[in-house]
This record gives C-alpha cells, sequence and structure tokens, in this order.
C-alpha cells in the first residue's frame, strides 16, 4: 500500500469531500475515488459513509485517519532525519572537456552546501562512461552528444553545447565573414589535430568531411586539450573543440575560429542516470546546480521521466 494513498484519504477527511480534496491534491476526481476504494479493499472495510451529500468516516475510518496522522508524520520526520546525513561522496564520470571547463564551478557550489562531501570526477571515453554508468560505477554521467546517449538511461538535456573549428590567428580560413559559414570544400586539404579515436565529435566531423568528398589529413593524435590547443596555436593545423575549451584563447586572440558551421555537428550537453539510481539530496541538489531547478523540482522532473516510460 503506497503512503501516497493514506495522505488522500488524510485530505479527504478533512475536506469531507472527494471533490475538495482532488482540487487541494491536484488530482482527478476519479484518482481520489480510485485510491479511496483501494484502501478499503486493503483493510476490508468501509471508511467512508455518506448521509445525502455530506461524507463521513465511519469507525473504521476514524480509527485509520489517528494512525495514517502518526504513519506520515513518521515518515516526515523520517526523511528530514535521513536527510540531514549529507556527508558522501558522488562519483562522476565525464569527459576531459566537460571535467576541465564545465563541471568545476558546480562542483565548488555543491562543495559550499554540503562541505563534508567527497567527489570523484572520472574524465572517460563516450562509450565507456555508458558502460559504466549502467555498471554503476558512476552515480551519474556528462557527456556531449547529438541525441540521448541510451534509451534505457534517463537523459536529461541540459544545453546546447556549440563547436569550434579553430585555428591559429591569421590563418588563411579565419578571413572569412564571421556572418557567413565557410563552405565545406574550403576544407579540403586541412590538416587537423584531433583528440583520442573514441572522441564522438571528433568521428562526427571526420564522418561529415568524407561525406562530402572533403580530402583531410591527421596531423597529430593527442589525449590532452591543453596540448592540442597548443599545437594550433603554434600552427600545426585546425582543430574542432568544445566552445567552452577555447572561450579564454578566443578572447585573448591566441585561438582563432573558423566560421564554420554544418547541423550534423550541434550537440547537446546530457547529463545520464541509471533509471533505478537512488537519489541522495547531494546528488539532486548537483543536478539542480547544473540545470537551474530547485532539488524538489529535478526530483519531480525525474519521476514524469520514469512515468513516461513505463
Amino acid at each position: 500500500m503506497e503512503l501516497t494513498y493514506l495522505r488522500t484519504f488524510r485530505e479527504v477527511a478533512r475536506r469531507q469531500s472527494f471533490t475538495r480534496a482532488a482540487e487541494e491534491l491536484g488530482y482527478a476526481q476519479s484518482s481520489v475515488t480510485m485510491q479511496m476504494q483501494k484502501l478499503e479493499r486493503e483493510y476490508g472495510v468501509a471508511l467512508f459513509e455518506r448521509y445525502g451529500r455530506q461524507l463521513r468516516l465511519t469507525p473504521p475510518g476514524e480509527a485509520l485517519l489517528k494512525l495514517a496522522v502518526q504513519m506520515l508524520e513518521l515518515y516526515d520526520e523520517s526523511k528530514e532525519a535521513i536527510g540531514k546525513q549529507l556527508d558522501g561522496a558522488v562519483t562522476i564520470g565525464t569527459i576531459d572537456s566537460l571535467a576541465a571547463y564545465y563541471l568545476p564551478p558546480y562542483l565548488q557550489q555543491l562543495r559550499s552546501r554540503h562541505p563534508g562531501i567527497g567527489i570523484q570526477m572520472m574524465p572517460d571515453s563516450e562509450s565507456n562512461l555508458v558502460t559504466k554508468l549502467k555498471e554503476g560505477e558512476y552515480d551519474l554521467a556528462l557527456l556531449l552528444d547529438r541525441k540521448p546517449a541510451d534509451p534505457a538511461l534517463r537523459c536529461i538535456t541540459i544545453r546546447e553545447e556549440p563547436l569550434v573549428l579553430v585555428a591559429p590567428p591569421g590563418h588563411p580560413l579565419t578571413q572569412g565573414s564571421a556572418a557567413e559559414s565557410l563552405p565545406i570544400a574550403d576544407l579540403s586539404g586541412c590538416e587537423l589535430i584531433v583528440s583520442e579515436g573514441s572522441c564522438l565529435y571528433r568521428s562526427t566531423f571526420e564522418k561529415v568531411l568524407r561525406e562530402h568528398h572533403v580530402a583531410y589529413r591527421i596531423g597529430f593524435e593527442l589525449g590532452s586539450l591543453e596540448a592540442i590547443k597548443h599545437c594550433v596555436m603554434n600552427g600545426l593545423g585546425i582543430a574542432l573543440l568544445p566552445q567552452i575549451a577555447v572561450e579564454e584563447e578566443l578572447k585573448r586572440g591566441s585561438l582563432a575560429a573558423i566560421p564554420f558551421e554544418h547541423p550534423d555537428l550541434k550537440f547537446h550537453l546530457q547529463l545520464l542516470l541509471h533509471p533505478k539510481k537512488w537519489m541522495s539530496q547531494m546528488l539532486l541538489t548537483l543536478i539542480g546546480l547544473m540545470t537551474g531547478e530547485e532539488a524538489e523540482q529535478v526530483h519531480e522532473r525525474l519521476n514524469r521521466m520514469d512515468a513516461a516510460s513505463s
């Protein structure tokens, strides 16, 4: 039996009306009726009786109301007591660019709210992130993708994360109008500096180039974003990187943006959760910081997602 039924029962008893209880709780009246019917079947007695338009509790209903109030108060006390146990740890799997340039401010805010928390941030490849999240190694995962990474996982799209094709200042490809996208054919013969082969936006970019028969060469394959940026600065090639990873260099003028866009290179920052993951208060708080919601709103959103997928 769900506590929800006891909460509805308490409200019906207070309001002495199914209709007014439904309005107060935000349910359809049929839902309130169904819950009370199930409650009566559970206890095997009638809990309400009608005298004309008046609704009253039966003696068993009066007895249940006293116990229901105690049970609900005890449940609320337990939530408050357990919710105060904030020490713990959260393990986050993510890709390098998000670990370095996106997550730190949110982790600082989380630490300021929950000083006793332990945080593990594990940079990993996109494929490993999904696998390890399913296996319970990570509490949540953050990555960049064009579509939900796995339908078996909860997926919250936080925002579109722009990708920028960068070159050293003065590079011929940076001389076009920023308002007009460079024709993809103009990239022919370019030398790319890329991250490891498992990087999703790298593989997507290469696929786009091949589909348009644009010849290119991999000059360097590097595992460090900082190394990629410095190679570009030194004129060793061009690179496609998340905008958050190159914002400071673009502002300083040590890198320049090539005015190039393609619809297949529209990526979104996605937050992934296992559907059976227990959501601690600090985990809800962290997600809320990233989505701009309160922890209660995050919990409600996840409940709606679960209901829609069931």
